[in-house]
């Protein structure tokens, strides 16, 4: 079964939390947020891929890449965010994100990872979540361990890779 037909037998009340909401990137206005408003802070651009290309690599695989956008609870968009099946050697699911830069440093990047998971966790229960960050991103390399995602002996190109290993939902995640 592909991520596509996985996210669409989800429940809606699974994309929200913490004061977020993740939803699919649905419209112009969605797509111009989050391929030329939500801007990186100052040298954070090194560090994740632009959206561009992670809209069109979802454009060039549907079925395995569901670009969205992080809102807040009253729908104003603060980032963004795609879901994926992991590229590299394995199954896994994983995420590429970020945040514009006038909503960093107060909790939402925490916030929306933890969303990330939880739809990712009612998705497919068993599967492992592995993400990548570069060496020199210690924010992300911190959030991911914070989350409990450990890091692996391999690498995604150059970049580190981290997993975290699935276990069943407790009552409290669902």
């Amino acid at each position: 079964m592909s991520l596509r037909e996985r996210w669409d037998g989800l429940s809606p009340e699974v994309f929200t939390g913490g004061g977020l909401a993740i939803r699919e990137v649905r419209d112009d206005g969605d797509l111009w947020f989050v391929t030329a408003e939500c801007s990186l802070a100052p040298g954070q651009e090194e560090l994740v891929n632009p959206a561009g290309f992670d809209i069109s690599r979802a454009y060039l695989n549907p079925a395995d890449n569901v670009p969205c956008v992080i809102c807040l609870e009253d729908g104003t968009r603060i980032g963004f965010i795609v879901f994926r099946v992991w590229l590299a050697a394995g199954t896994a699911c994983s995420w590429s994100f970020h945040l514009d830069r006038n909503w960093q440093g107060r909790g939402y990047g925490e916030r929306a990872a933890r969303l990330a998971i939880r739809i990712l966790k009612a998705m497919d229960g068993s599967m492992p979540i592995k993400l990548s960050a570069e060496a020199d991103n210690l924010k992300a390399r911190h959030l991911y361990e914070k989350l409990g995602f450990q890091r692996l002996d391999e690498l995604d190109g150059d970049d580190l890779v981290f997993c975290l290993q699935r276990r069943p939902m407790r009552e409290e995640e669902k």
